[in-house]
């Protein structure tokens, strides 16, 4: 990769302040290219290292101005309103969801035209964009690229995601930028939140097996029979490299095709914690019932598939969470 990121590099991270964006900076630092950082907040458990750093809101159109009077090679556009099952499904939050979205997406494609943008532009889009229909079996599972169509999402999340790929793509098509776009399958590591509402089910599960005493139980929404791939976060980044240097300019999975449920995720965490708890089923949330990357183009056009196995992943995220609980 030092053969993409120099020190003459320009990198500008949107979304710096979060979980994909926190790691992403830290693996561009050591390439000494120069990292232009901007999000709303400053991530959340560890000082930024990006060479500079903005509290802006990306859906103030003359905020986004203010960043663009640089110029940049690539923009890694991270930024989204955003949350796990509980945030995204309850339906509470699907015009906030939608709105905060779309204005960011529409503001920074406008910046990007304006400034005669020449670089790269990539955009962070989600599995949640597949159709519903075809996740409904946890043993069997569609989630190939060309399956997007027809469209059916599951969520107003899925729905902004999709439509913010036509956005991407349009301003590709009309106005000849260089575009990438990555579909997300549930990425997990160190530097994601753990609580709050917004946390996914990695990092959920491992905070209440945490905060559980022996002999406790944990709660998991539905019958915790639906299944999912996770991505550690190193994978993740690796591939997100990957693709940026590549000439892939439409829409690719970036995700792990090791399928668990959450029940057995949650015996899974429960067994690295080394305590014995029972695990309880509940009414709430859980999206579709099934859902798991196909990798088959990434590993055709990029080479790329996942190193870090499931457990070992979910360890490492586990040891951080404790330390990060324990200094509460």
């Amino acid at each position: 990769m030092d053969l993409l990121f120099n020190k003459k590099t320009k990198v500008l991270v949107l979304g710096a302040g979060g979980f994909i964006g926190t790691n992403l900076i830290k693996r561009l630092k050591p390439m000494n290219c120069h990292i232009t950082g901007v999000d709303l907040k400053y991530p959340d458990f560890s000082e930024h290292i990006a060479d500079e750093y903005f509290i802006n809101d990306l859906r103030n159109s003359t905020e986004v101005d203010l960043i663009f009077n640089k110029t940049y090679d690539y923009i890694f556009q991270l930024a989204a309103d955003m949350g796990g099952a509980g945030y995204v499904f309850s339906g509470k939050n699907d015009a906030d969801l939608m709105y905060n979205s779309s204005m960011i997406n529409l503001n920074i494609l406008n910046a990007v035209v304006k400034k005669e943008f020449k670089g790269v532009l990539f955009y962070a889009s989600s599995a949640c964009i597949y159709p519903e229909h075809n996740q409904t079996d946890s043993e069997n599972t569609n989630c190939e690229e060309s399956s997007a169509y027809p469209a059916n999402p599951d969520s107003e999340y899925g729905w902004e995601k999709l439509y913010a790929e036509r956005l991407y793509t349009s301003f590709k098509r009309n106005y000849n930028i260089s575009i990438r776009i990555a579909r997300f399958h549930n990425i997990f590591g160190p530097e994601g939140i753990f609580e709050g509402g917004k946390e996914k089910a990695p990092a959920a599960i491992c905070r209440k097996v945490i905060k559980a005493k022996e002999g406790e139980t944990i709660e998991i929404w539905g019958d915790g029979m639906q299944t999912r791939s996770f991505l550690y976060i190193d994978d993740c980044i690796d591939a997100l490299l990957k693709l940026i240097k590549s000439p892939v300019e439409y829409p690719i999975n970036i995700g792990s095709e090791e399928m668990i449920s959450i029940n057995d995720l949650a015996k899974m965490v429960i067994g690295i914690s080394g305590k014995k708890l029972h695990i309880k089923n509940i009414e709430g949330f859980q999206g579709v019932r099934s859902r798991s990357s196909d990798n088959r183009m990434i590993e055709k056009l990029l080479h790329w598939q996942p190193t870090n196995n499931l457990e070992v992943g979910m360890k490492t995220t586990y040891d951080w969470i404790q330390k990060k609980i324990d200094l509460n």
